[in-house]
Parts: C-alpha cells; structure tokens; sequence
C-alpha cells in the first residue's frame, strides 16, 4: 500500500484531472461548480478504498471486510468512472461521481506496484515493484505528470506540452551533436598519437 501522503496528493491529481474532463465535456455547470465539485471528489476519492473499509459506526473502528477486497475491487470503480462519465451531460450527480471514481481509480494505480497488488477483475494482481510504502514520490509524480498533460490539453490545447517535448527534442538533437563531435576528435587524437608514436 502507498502511504496515506502518496493516496491524498495522488487523489488531488486524480482530482485535477477529473475536474478538468468535466470542464472539457461542458458539463461543469454554472461558474465550473460542477468541476470544482469533481476536483474535491477526486481527492476524497483518492483515500476512499481505504476508509470505506474502516466500520465507522463501532466503537472500534476496526475493518469490517478485509483489506484490499470489495473497496479496491478495480472492475467496481472502472464501472462507476464508466457509468458517470457516460452521464456528464445529462445530470448534475454525475460530475462529483466522476471525481470520486477517478480518485478511487488513482488510489488502486498507486497500490499496484507493490507485493500485495488489487484485485482488478477476481484475483489480486500485483506489478511487484517495491515493497509498500516505498518510492512514493514515483508514484505521485507519475500522477501529477498525467494531471499535468490532461490539463495542459483540455484548458490550454497542449501548447506546453508541445514547448516540452520541443525543448527536449532539441536538448537531445544538441547532445546528440556534441557526442559525435567528441567521438570524432578523440578518433582524431588517436589517429595522430598512433602515427606519432
């Protein structure tokens, strides 16, 4: 399991990303209300498969079904995300709902690396990539990254990614010349070393 900082700050991306496929489809309503509504609902969403196992109602609070089973049952949130998606236009329920599958789906994404793994359609499936709880920062930049793009695409047409990837373009294109330009002159210097010595 990512750490409870990792599930808030991947459930905030999931947030923005959310908020901004409402905004994108039109269906954020008077003033983005409805967006605004998506973005907070991504981040409850983001810790959800977590705190709806707790039985708040005991004394206790101690789980009421095992962890990592029903609340982080992927083909559930993939379905919910499906459904509201499908009702953006129509109702305005369907934008927070939305909000809330995205940040259960990031929360289950960010559990998935590690040996435990989610149960995606029956039996839990896990990407065996470090132990719970490590390498969180990966996790949230990874998502804040997705969070970037999806912003950047829907609000500003991608122009900064497009300036980032030609900026990058051209820092390899310039590596890329100047390794050559080093390769070439240390065979140069070599050839000359040899008929010199």
């Amino acid at each position: 399991m990512a750490s409870n900082k990792a599930h808030h700050a991947t459930g905030w991306a999931a947030g923005v990303i959310a908020a901004a496929v409402v905004a994108h489809l039109g269906a954020g309503g008077p003033y983005q209300v409805l967006s605004v509504l998506a973005f907070l609902m991504g981040a409850l969403g983001g810790t959800a498969p977590d705190w709806m196992e707790v039985a708040w109602w005991a004394r206790t609070h101690k789980l009421w079904i095992t962890h990592r089973t029903w609340t982080h049952w992927g083909l559930a949130w993939i379905a919910l995300l499906a459904y509201s998606y499908l009702q953006l236009p129509h109702h305005p329920w369907a934008p927070p709902l939305f909000g809330f599958a995205a940040g259960g789906i990031m929360h289950l994404l960010a559990d998935w690396p590690n040996p435990l793994g989610v149960p995606w359609i029956f039996r839990r499936h896990s990407l065996r990539w470090w132990k719970s709880g490590r390498h969180d920062l990966i996790v949230i930049i990874a998502a804040w990254l997705a969070a970037t793009v999806v912003a950047d695409h829907v609000f500003f047409d991608g122009v900064h990614l497009r300036y980032a990837s030609g900026a990058l373009d051209s820092l390899l294109h310039g590596a890329s010349a100047a390794l050559h330009a080093t390769w070439a002159s240390l065979q140069q210097w070599l050839a000359d070393w040899r008929q010199g010595a």
